[in-house]
């Protein structure tokens, strides 16, 4: 498979040629014009991001792309599906609530807002792919019937896929509630008994009732004499979202790393591939490599960067653009002030660094095994021409 062509602009502006500008000159150089046919209603995928959270994509940066769709006489509109966990993008009332509070408002970005899988997130499409993990997948109404779909990803690291980028924001984004339950069910966190406190903040957040607090069984190890209680996951409840793991304040709770990571992995490729379908030819990605967190942005805050800004990505291919994504960060050096900052050595690997039971890897060998695109990329940096200073 020959390389895929990824373009690439930097964070430097001045006067004479903005980013906003730059975004414009990046979507031409990168032929997204070309993939939008006369008229289709395009689904702008996105991450409006979780009330408090402040790393997804700002959407005066979108704005250069509905513009572009529009220009190319595309029907834009924006778009995403609700969240298995409890937060504020479970249903379409609090999605749309929170994207109008994250700014995403048509006055702002130019376009309207959709919530791809309904009021509840069962508006799905059978999708059939008769893939090795998924005969048929569940993609959310909206996106499986727009006519073409441009991914707009926040690039960022990712507790169960060890990164995000645009696979991830096609294949677990798009997929309804039913699809993100099939992708994560076999994945149900563990307790750590040595640390649970049994303060019942896993029960909060599960949505599916799950979790309970159990008589603590004699002899079993606990953080404090006093504590007589442990939570308890009921793997018949659990869907294995993980939220319960970052509601713990003491890190009681963890994923079974070797229970089937890579199927997880494997099944959201095999979303992604149904996702597409039909629109193979008019897809286009985009990553945006800025505020680069080392977690999703589904929580309700976001950790300092871990490397610094790089720019934003742009490519028709999207094992390319996540493989280019992937070898940018590794190549920046730690922040200091970051997760990764008082780890000495810093490591190459940023990915493993806070993830090191991830084989990362996976999702971008699986994906190229099923033609969803090429690993191997020439990465373009586009410099557009400055426009002469006008007073």
């Amino acid at each position: 498979m020959s390389p895929s062509a990824v373009y690439h602009i930097d964070l430097r502006a001045d006067d004479a040629c903005n980013l906003l500008d730059k975004i414009s000159w990046l979507l031409k150089e990168a032929g997204m014009a070309r993939r939008i046919p006369k008229r289709a209603l395009t689904a702008v995928k996105m991450h409006f991001g979780e009330r408090g959270n402040t790393a997804f994509v700002r959407p005066l940066l979108v704005r250069p792309i509905i513009d572009a769709i529009a220009a190319a006489d595309g029907r834009p509109f924006l778009t995403d599906a609700g969240t298995l966990y409890v937060g504020t993008r479970g249903n379409a009332v609090d999605h749309l609530l929170t994207a109008m509070r994250n700014g995403f408002v048509v006055e702002v970005v130019g376009a309207p807002v959709v919530i791809a899988d309904g009021l509840d997130g069962r508006d799905e499409v059978a999708v059939p792919v008769c893939l090795p993990r998924c005969q048929d997948v569940y993609i959310a109404s909206a996106l499986a019937r727009a006519d073409a779909l441009v991914s707009v990803a926040h690039f960022k690291l990712h507790e169960l896929a060890g990164f995000g980028g645009a696979i991830k924001n096609v294949g677990m984004g798009g997929a309804s509630r039913r699809g993100k339950m099939a992708q994560h069910s076999v994945m149900e966190p563990k307790i750590r008994p040595k640390k649970c406190i049994a303060c019942g903040s896993c029960i909060k957040v599960c949505a599916h009732e799950a979790v309970t607090l159990v008589q603590r069984p004699e002899g079993m190890a606990r953080p404090k004499e006093t504590i007589k209680k442990v939570a308890r996951i009921d793997a018949s409840q659990c869907v294995g979202c993980g939220s319960c793991i970052h509601a713990c304040p003491e890190e009681a709770i963890d994923i079974q790393w070797d229970k089937d990571i890579t199927g997880f992995m494997e099944r959201m490729v095999e979303y992604t591939v149904g996702a597409l379908h039909g629109k193979e030819d008019k897809s286009f990605f985009i990553n945006f490599l800025t505020q680069i967190s080392p977690a999703c942005d589904c929580h309700a805050s976001a950790d300092a960067p871990i490397v610094a800004d790089i720019g934003i990505l742009a490519s028709v291919d999207p094992v390319a653009i996540d493989q280019a994504s992937v070898d940018l960060v590794n190549a920046q050096p730690v922040l200091a002030n970051s997760h990764l900052g008082t780890m000495n050595p810093p490591p190459e690997d940023k990915i493993r660094g806070v993830y090191p039971h991830i084989p990362w890897e996976h999702q971008l060998e699986y994906a190229e095994s099923l033609g969803l695109g090429s690993r191997q990329y020439q990465l373009i940096t586009v410099t557009p021409p400055k426009k002469r200073k006008t007073h």
